[in-house]
């Protein structure tokens, strides 16, 4: 259940980021929400979407690499 959750947390940065995609996609093929006033600041909120959902993404992905390498590395020295 935990892994669920878990899996859960990390799906939302990934449709914040494909949200951010579709805005700025709208935006090339003038298709406008009229909660933005101009089409350049529905780009930037689109651009800062998707940038901040990779990030998340991938600071996670590093995170979770360099805590298995360490306990790896942990694990050769008992070895040894």
């Amino acid at each position: 259940m935990v892994r669920f959750i878990a899996f859960i947390l990390l799906c939302i940065p990934g449709v914040v980021a494909a949200f951010g995609i579709k805005l700025m996609r709208d935006t090339v093929f003038d298709d406008f929400y009229s909660i933005f006033f101009y089409a350049s600041i529905q780009f930037i909120v689109g651009l800062l979407l998707f940038i901040g959902g990779i990030l998340f993404l991938g600071g996670f992905i590093v995170y979770r690499d360099r805590k298995k390498h360490k306990e790896s590395k942990d694990k050769q020295q008992k070895v040894e």
